[in-house]
């Protein structure tokens, strides 16, 4: 639902009011790219708003938002499984974090708050919710971070990710509207070469995305499942990560190892298949491409999250799912090679991915924001 805008009285109304008033919106989300890009899409959906940033000091919104937004920074942190000196530090960080955002959103004259979940909501939820501000907050993996499990019937209204993360979350209005991506995903690019990767156009290619941690153990598998898929004619592209020491140690002529590459959209339309880790904002491109996949979550996530987000594609018939520490060389070995073999099976989990695709997020989760926001009339 589109919401006014307030404009103050002019001497002509001919010209351009230079007075107009613009909603304002604090956005709280801090740490990974899963946090921030969707935050960013959602932003960038919201071109009416005046938008400040909520984030934590020498995270990744230091470098990505001071260009975009003005960013206010708090210092805020993780509750340990143990209870000793650091839980009562944290919990004072937050309490202090709370009342930082309370004057922050009382001085700015805030009419809403909007975050993504992590340890940032926290205190933006709590502060918000003491003024009687609306929050919404966007959950965007299966098993809804404990953050989100605990304020969630604080807050508004939470936006899904994953549908079936509504199962945890019974005190809360729940919608689901899926997990925003970037721009470049709204567009058919599949047609389109892949600039700086010299792949033929006919081969099969596997594209192995490891995430932003934990890729090291992943991509040691592939590189030694890796000989028998060129002997069946595929390339590989491999995204090895910036912290694999041993990411040149493989050489071939269908072999291309980076660290990352920048357009995502055009590689994962042009990849046969996937072999990946399963964070909910891989696993949303890899739907809106239908890209099939094999799913290996990375062992170490809190609470094992990736698991519950790949079990969504599995259950769906979109992907294979494995367990790192029950994965050998030779069963990836054969997987692949057994899905290269099967244009068919491939087909029908590219369809099955597509299912699972939401590709207005941006959009869905722009309109709550409009709907709930103290606009004034």
């Amino acid at each position: 639902m589109e919401r006014p805008v307030l404009v103050a009285t002019s001497k002509s109304d001919d010209l351009p009011n230079p007075q107009l008033k613009r909603p304002k919106l604090l956005i709280a989300a801090s740490g990974t790219g899963g946090h921030l890009f969707p935050a960013l899409a959602v932003a960038e959906a919201l071109p009416e708003y005046q938008i400040e940033w909520l984030g934590v000091p020498d995270r990744l919104e230091t470098q990505l938002v001071p260009d975009r937004f003005p960013l206010h920074t708090i210092s805020v942190g993780g509750f340990q499984q143990r209870l000793g000196l650091s839980t009562l530090r944290t919990f004072s960080r937050l309490v202090l974090a709370i009342f930082k955002v309370r004057r922050l959103l009382q001085r700015g004259g805030f009419e809403a708050v909007f975050t993504t979940g992590g340890y940032i909501a926290a205190p933006a939820v709590v502060a918000a919710r003491t003024l009687g501000l609306p929050v919404v907050l966007h959950e965007s993996n299966a098993l809804p971070g404990k953050v989100t499990r605990w304020l969630s019937g604080w807050c508004t209204v939470v936006a899904l990710g994953f549908e079936v993360a509504a199962c945890y979350l019974p005190k809360a209005k729940t919608v689901w509207v899926g997990t925003p991506v970037r721009d470049q995903f709204q567009t058919d690019l599949s047609q389109q070469p892949l600039s700086g990767l010299a792949v033929p156009d006919a081969v099969p290619l596997i594209l192995v995305v490891g995430g932003s941690q934990g890729a090291v153990a992943m991509n040691r598998l592939v590189r030694q499942a890796a000989p028998a898929w060129f002997g069946a004619g595929a390339w590989v592209v491999h995204l090895t990560g910036e912290n694999d020491p041993d990411a040149n140690s493989l050489s071939h002529p269908q072999y291309i190892a980076l660290p990352f590459y920048h357009d995502m959209a055009k590689l994962m339309q042009r990849a046969t298949l996937a072999v990946s880790r399963a964070g909910a904002g891989t696993l949303t491109e890899l739907a809106i491409t239908g890209t099939p996949a094999i799913l290996i979550p990375f062992p170490y996530a809190a609470e094992d999250h990736q698991t519950h987000n790949a079990r969504v594609f599995e259950s769906a018939g979109a992907a294979f799912l494995y367990q790192q520490s029950e994965l050998t060389p030779e069963l990836l070995q054969q997987q692949v090679l057994n899905l290269l073999h099967s244009s068919e099976q491939l087909q029908s989990m590219a369809e099955a991915a597509k299912k699972l695709a939401v590709t207005d997020s941006a959009k869905q989760l722009a309109d709550l924001i409009r709907q709930f926001s103290l606009v004034a009339d």
